[in-house]
């Protein structure tokens, strides 16, 4: 099935942290307890031939009946899920979003990308020469960690936004990211769209900076700037190079109009490769917003079913243009580029809306803040936190319990004796979802906070932190390096050999389509 060109979802349904350890190179994660929230955008076909993967524990049962329930005709289990698999040699990979990253590394092995170490960049900033340094991470990665001096200039808006950056051709442009992947590509990016200046990708990013003694900068704010006129003209012109190199495809919105049409028996995303700022000021209805870098990076995160129909929008075509020749390079067959696509219908400001699979149907009695403050100080209730652990860590309502959805039929067991349940996520939606999973498990009332975690936190009540009461494992999400408390410098080197490592294991994996292109 991974090698017939058919178009196929394969999901792994168990938690990210346990994913990590161990999948399918194509799989992507799409968690039971989460199913509801990510479903319908990762695999919107309702008929996609998709295949569940979990450890042979009942998950994928459990979530084919969910998803049939929710209209999806074509759900198959891999039969003995991940240990069957391994069991006939099949490779196994670890770790997340690993066909984007496999992809980095072939990229750098592939066009030798040219790289620069921590301790050389700093010594030739100190000495002052010529430098731009530009970070290729979203806004907020950028904001927690970053290299002194550095500008966060995301993925997709370095050809973008290069130009009005570098007022001199003999000026080094240093492209970096966390790790590795987004510094390579992203500075491949730059070359590919043939600027004059030299360009090197980061040695390991952020984190090669960290492990070699240098210091990092927080809550840095200073951002790349749409480009001018002249900077603009020059984007387009680099655009043009690469899509003639790559063969990027453009298509008009009629058809558009005629691919949507033919949805029932084709998958057809829709994404919005531009800033999420952009996006929420001006936007078409049914586009994701994927900024271009990310997507690249995340790949699987966003489009769930192999051999689909990718379309990007973006304003000016530049994006939208380096994004498809990455994803083209990646082995998508079917990536084309939607011109004046912005231009075609009304456009609507905020986020997309988020499609929840069976919130319609679900119902819970709610309580508000100001109340469940007052149930708590009189010990009518228990709360059960099923947002990450992650961010139940960083901040939840005080005397709260830890929970994985999924795991409730034995993790609630956990919990000392109460008279009824509280569930909370992070805006109560999740919670609403669980409500009737919880008072099955358990035989209690459930009831749930309305508006979430996050409407406790608005109303000015005190929230605790740390790792404490947890009912079930942490291995709901995969950590990064830095979100662990202790042995950070460890993890982080481990996690660049592990990146560096994928080249040669993918090498040996025939279901691998990526591409290169002569210049």
């Amino acid at each position: 099935m991974l090698g017939d060109g058919a178009e196929l979802a394969l999901l792994d349904v168990r938690e990210e942290g346990v994913f990590a350890r161990g999948h399918l190179l194509f799989a992507a994660s799409l968690p039971l307890s989460q199913l509801e929230l990510r479903a319908d955008a990762l695999v919107p076909r309702r008929s996609t031939r998709s295949v569940l993967i979990d450890e042979n524990d009942g998950l994928a049962a459990r979530a084919a009946e969910r998803l049939a329930h929710f209209g999806y005709t074509d759900v198959a289990v891999l039969d003995g899920g991940m240990a069957a698999w391994a069991a006939q040699g099949y490779p196994v990979y670890s770790g997340v979003n690993v066909p984007s990253k496999a992809f980095g590394e072939f990229i750098e092995q592939r066009y030798h990308t040219p790289h620069i170490d921590a301790a050389e960049l700093k010594s030739r900033l100190d000495a002052g020469e010529r430098i731009v340094v530009l970070d290729s991470r979203p806004l907020p990665e950028y904001r927690r960690m970053s290299i002194p001096g550095a500008t966060d200039c995301p993925g997709a808006e370095l050809a973008y936004r290069v130009h009005d950056l570098v007022d001199s051709p003999d000026t080094l442009v240093v492209v970096n990211c966390a790790g590795r992947t987004r510094s390579i590509i992203g500075a491949q990016s730059l070359i590919n769209a043939g600027i004059p200046n030299r360009v090197m990708a980061l040695k390991n990013g952020t984190m090669g900076w960290h492990l070699a003694g240098l210091e990092l900068a927080h809550g840095a704010e200073n951002v790349a700037a749409p480009p001018g006129k002249a900077g603009l003209a020059k984007a387009k012109r680099a655009a043009a190079r690469v899509a003639r190199r790559f063969g990027v495809k453009s298509i008009d919105v009629d058809t558009v109009r005629r691919f949507a049409g033919e949805m029932d028996w084709r998958s057809l995303y829709l994404l919005d490769v531009r800033s999420p700022e952009e996006f929420e000021a001006g936007h078409l209805a049914c586009t994701v917003n994927a900024p271009g870098g990310q997507l690249v990076q995340a790949t699987d995160a966003y489009v769930g079913t192999r051999n689909a129909r990718i379309l990007l929008i973006d304003d000016h075509g530049v994006r939208a243009t380096l994004t498809a020749s990455w994803l083209i390079q990646m082995g998508w067959s079917e990536v084309y580029v939607v011109e004046n696509a912005l231009r075609s219908g009304p456009l609507y400001t905020g986020p997309a809306p988020v499609s929840v699979l069976g919130l319609d149907a679900a119902r819970a009695q709610s309580i508000s803040a100001g109340e469940l403050q007052h149930a708590l100080d009189g010990g009518q209730t228990a709360v059960i936190d099923i947002d990450t652990s992650l961010r139940y860590r960083d901040g939840h309502v005080p005397g709260a319990w830890f929970a994985v959805r999924s795991r409730f039929a034995t993790d609630l067991a956990r919990l000392p004796p109460v008279r009824s349940l509280t569930l909370t996520s992070a805006d109560g939606v999740l919670a609403r979802l669980a409500a009737a999973e919880a008072a099955a498990a358990t035989g209690l009332p459930v009831q749930v906070l309305d508006g979430g975690t996050r409407a406790w936190r608005a109303a000015g009540l005190p929230l605790a932190h740390g790792p404490e009461r947890l009912a079930s494992g942490t291995d709901d999400v995969s950590y990064k390096a830095y979100d662990h408390a202790a042995g950070v410098e460890q993890r982080m080197q481990e996690y660049l050999d592990w990146e560096t490592a994928l080249v040669e294991q993918i090498a040996r994996d025939g279901d691998v389509r990526f591409r290169t292109f002569p210049a």
